[in-house]
């Protein structure tokens, strides 16, 4: 295909483009043509992103870094070359982007300034997980990463422990062992869940049982990559918000060395009640 065909096909703009979570075979020809097409490609790393552009003969005039840290500072960079009329292209090291990766703040400016934003489809780790757990996926929740301590942390387990969806979370291999462990204890040990890692690649895993028993699974292991965990959603009994549970989650809290009026916000951000409801069971409790 030839730079004339390619560019007839795909329309000045930004572009997101998927790219392989694992496999390099999985690049779509769509996605390849917008690639060699693209005047610039924003990339979160240049060496990574350049074996991918290398095996399909991708020849950008420009490479932009655009990671976690740079992101903010290239949109007026990327707005500029849009403003021409130019193809601009996205992609992050694996998967799609703004999903979990950097791309959400340059798509947001780029459609303030009034520029058409396109999309190929492609991998993403958390759909090829919950469609491989074998658990309920007529509903999803993706969740990201878990905040890494805090309130913003225990808010989020107890939205997870009461959801009525199948939640999808990712976790890096030295904090797995800790996720599983405060999964555990607020979902409860018998909840299902499917941990799924190296997906696409040759020594692709995926483990299915109970949370206790992922605990125990990891002990024996060496976590290494990245991990998807998909969990089971809540029962509807689980999921009802009882007197019995706010006081089990103020009683938590309180425990853990909050004060009750500390508590007492936690629990209502977390489980979505009225702040009065739990107000009156911290006090009467």
């Amino acid at each position: 295909m030839n730079h004339d065909e390619v560019t007839s096909v795909v329309h000045p703009g930004l572009w997101l483009v998927s790219t392989p979570i694992g496999n390099l075979d999985d690049l779509s020809p769509r996605s390849a043509a917008v690639l060699k097409s693209a005047r610039v490609i924003c990339c979160e790393d240049t060496r990574h992103s350049g074996t991918l552009l290398k095996r399909i003969g991708a020849q950008p005039e420009r490479l932009i870094v655009a990671n976690e840290h740079t992101e903010h500072d290239v949109i007026e960079d990327v707005l500029t070359v849009l403003a021409t009329g130019e193809i601009v292209a996205f992609i992050t090291d694996a998967g799609t982007p703004a999903i979990s990766d950097p791309g959400e703040r340059i798509v947001r400016a780029a459609i303030a300034a009034g520029n058409k934003v396109h999309a190929t489809p492609g991998p993403a780790a958390f759909v090829m997980a919950a469609a491989l757990s074998g658990l309920p996926t007529t509903r999803i929740a993706f969740d990201g990463f878990l905040p890494r301590s805090g309130s913003e942390r225990r808010e989020r387990l107890t939205e997870v422990a009461h959801e009525r969806r199948t939640t999808v979370l990712y976790e890096a291999p030295h904090r797995l062992m800790r996720t599983l462990s405060d999964l555990a204890e607020a979902c409860g040990p018998s909840r299902r869940v499917c941990i799924a890692r190296e997906l696409t690649k040759l020594h692709e895993e995926l483990w299915r049982g109970t949370l206790s028993e992922a605990v125990a699974h990891v002990e024996s292991t060496e976590p290494r990559g990245e991990y998807a965990i998909v969990i089971e959603p809540a029962t509807n009994e689980a999921a009802e918000i009882s007197d019995l549970i706010i006081v089990q989650e103020i009683a938590n809290r309180m425990n853990g060395g909050l004060s009750k009026r500390d508590a007492i916000d936690e629990v209502t951000a977390a489980l979505g009640v009225p702040r009065n409801r739990v107000y009156a069971l911290a006090v009467n409790s």
